[in-house]
């Protein structure tokens, strides 16, 4: 069974709870993963430039980060990935997709890191990229 639990800073607005469950579960079990607990915290700028900076030296907000609580040799998934509402906004206007389908590939993309997908190189990047794609037509964004 996996269990998510949903965060949100109250001074933001994202997907519905649900939808954001439905969202990861899709797409973990469609990676064959059938066991987690992952909370899913959707808050501001701060939050992550603060998290980005203390555990990756990078000093900027950024969309999406994930944490693997557990080994990823675990079959059970423990994490946390971390979505910051505001940048994905600026990307949905940048990019011009619908907010909620912005929120959804950052949902998916931070399920695809605890499962231990990278993207540090061109090659994974593209490999990450069509994963979302295929889920998001899979949930119909």
């Amino acid at each position: 069974m996996i269990n998510i639990k949903i965060e949100i800073d109250p001074s933001l607005e994202g997907l519905d709870n649900s939808d954001s469950v439905k969202i990861l579960t899709h797409t973990l079990h469609s990676e064959k993963i059938e066991s987690g607990d992952i909370s899913i915290i959707f808050g501001n700028k701060k939050l992550l430039r603060n998290l980005k900076k203390e555990f990756f030296q990078i000093d900027k907000a950024t969309d999406v980060i994930a944490f693997r609580l557990n080994d990823y040799k675990e079959k059970i998934i423990e994490g946390e990935i971390y979505i910051c509402l505001p940048v994905a906004e600026e990307n949905a206007e940048l990019y011009e997709e619908p907010f909620e389908k912005e929120i959804a590939r950052l949902i998916i993309h931070g399920g695809l890191h605890l499962i231990g997908y990278d993207d540090s190189t061109k090659n994974e990047k593209k490999e990450i990229r069509k994963l979302e794609d295929k889920y998001l037509k899979e949930l119909k964004y």
